[in-house]
């Protein structure tokens, strides 16, 4: 699509308040979904994030892994389980778990930013999270099955990632946390990234996930809601508009806001340069949340 000079000048000018406004203020992103597949959006969005902490917000990374887990698992000869969203974790798999996150994706989201001119190093989540593992099962397909190695974060040592932060490097951080007895566990990377966020009182925690944002029809993005209350949000759980994997997710943006972050942020990986749309431009792309 051509643009003119004057429409790319006015896109600047349309910017600039923003990031008068946020600069020197800590977004933690969560990153994960099929947007990590596709190697053209994810350098579209990782070079979202560079141009962040080049205009002075610091940019803190949470990232997922899903879809590689599921794949190495397969390999494997393991069946991926999920027990109230939460992949089920045995011993088997929290090892496959632990190698996927911490030696191949978060290894290559760094060298990314790097090659983009940033600043960023990788953290795995266990320095970060300290966690309690979880007492769920099921019966799946006859079969009882135990949550495993997952857990959740109850402490959160932001120490290092605070020290990143002073060098303006950007933080990247694994989902998975250790208990205070050394135990890796699985952690889901919504729930790590709101931890966190409320650890550091970021200005905004933002979810970069497969959809677009709170939908009034999932099947009808024309239906996307661009601004919601944390009150209006348990309106809408309980009129079942926010359903299924969606409410743990704004479960735990609503509990970060209520410990000290600012605003959140839930759009859709697929749309290229979505951060700077949503944050840097007046109508945005997704679905923001706002204290009552």
């Amino acid at each position: 699509m051509l643009t003119t000079p004057e429409l790319r000048s006015e896109c600047l000018i349309e910017a600039l308040p923003y990031i008068q406004k946020y600069r020197g203020q800590t977004f933690v992103i969560k990153y994960g979904g099929s947007a990590m597949e596709d190697e053209h959006i994810v350098e579209k969005f990782l070079r979202d994030v560079v141009f962040l902490e080049a205009v002075g917000i610091n940019p803190v990374l949470v990232h997922g892994g899903g879809k590689a887990i599921t794949a190495r698992m397969k390999d494997a000869g393991l069946k991926a389980y999920f027990i109230e969203g939460l992949r089920a974790t045995n011993a088997t798999a929290i090892g496959i778990v632990e190698s996927t996150l911490d030696k191949e994706i978060n290894p290559s989201i760094v060298s990314t930013i790097k090659g983009f001119g940033g600043h960023a190093k990788g953290f795995s989540g266990k320095d970060v999270f300290i966690a309690r593992q979880l007492q769920k099962q099921a019966v799946i397909d006859g079969e009882v099955v135990e949550i495993g190695f997952v857990g959740e974060a109850q402490e959160v040592n932001a120490k290092l990632v605070r020290e990143a932060l002073s060098h303006e490097i950007v933080p990247v951080i694994s989902p998975i946390g250790a208990t205070p007895d050394g135990i890796v566990l699985n952690i889901n990377a919504d729930i790590a990234a709101a931890a966190l966020a409320a650890e550091l009182k970021a200005a905004k925690l933002i979810y970069v996930t497969d959809v677009s944002g709170i939908m009034r029809d999932a099947s009808d993005r024309e239906s996307l809601i661009p601004s919601v209350t944390a009150m209006q949000v348990k309106s809408l759980i309980q009129q079942k508009i926010i359903a299924g994997g969606m409410i743990p997710k704004v479960l735990s943006a609503i509990s970060a806001m209520e410990r000290g972050v600012g605003k959140i942020h839930m759009i859709g990986g697929h749309t290229l340069h979505c951060l700077l749309l949503e944050i840097f431009t007046n109508a945005g792309i997704g679905t923001e949340i706002l204290p009552d």
